[in-house]
């Protein structure tokens, strides 16, 4: 303790003491009432990073909770990624795992085949989430097929309306979330982007990008 600390006093404790149980009274009396529980749909879109490794997060969660759940990789695949060798290597058992992409349309140049690659992909999607089994599904850079026309949009939001499981939970990542999604999300989070290392010419690094 330095010289100008001021020791908290035995009523100051008291106060906060008494501060914190009035707030955990309310928060208590707030969380009584959220009995429910449903499938959600959860979007991660915004221009800052963080959207894919969120939605690994819960897919790890539901590893851990030994918990089925899949991955369907819509733009991604020209390259390994920690997530994808890690869950084929050690989790397949519990986790399914399609990579249905080759990257960016200005990777492959050739929009015919990206955009049969997205269908198919979205197909396979569709299977994983009707299946009971799976209580997650994961549809990963979706965002960025429908924004280039390669699926559907219609199509997208009528299935997960009308015939997602009720208690199947489905992750869509990706930039520019059309306003149709997120009228029929649950939970939507908008990553905002601040500062990023490849402005300052750093490349993307293994264990944090990929």
């Amino acid at each position: 303790m330095t010289e100008d600390a001021t020791p908290t006093s035995p009523e100051d404790l008291a106060r906060h003491a008494e501060k914190m149980a009035k707030k955990k009274a309310a928060r208590d009396k707030i969380m009584a009432t959220k009995t429910g529980e449903k499938g959600l749909i959860i979007v991660h879109t915004g221009k800052g990073k963080g959207k894919s490794s969120a939605a690994f997060g819960m897919i790890f969660r539901h590893i851990a909770h030994g918990k089925k759940c899949a991955v369907v990789q819509f733009i991604k695949g020209a390259m390994s990624t920690g997530e994808r060798d890690l869950i084929l290597r050690h989790f397949s058992d519990l986790c399914e795992f399609h990579t249905m992409g080759e990257g960016f349309t200005w990777e492959t140049q050739d929009k015919a085949r990206d955009v049969a690659m997205a269908k198919t992909a979205w197909e396979k999607a569709k299977d994983l989430i009707r299946d009971p089994s799976n209580s997650m599904v994961l549809l990963d850079e979706i965002n960025i097929a429908i924004r280039y026309d390669y699926i559907d949009l219609g199509e997208v939001v009528a299935f997960l309306r009308d015939e997602k499981p009720a208690m199947t939970h489905v992750v869509l990542t990706g930039r520019n979330a059309k306003e149709e999604l997120l009228d029929i999300a649950d939970l939507v989070t908008e990553m905002e982007l601040i500062k990023h290392p490849f402005r300052s010419g750093i490349k993307a690094q293994l264990g944090v990008e990929f």
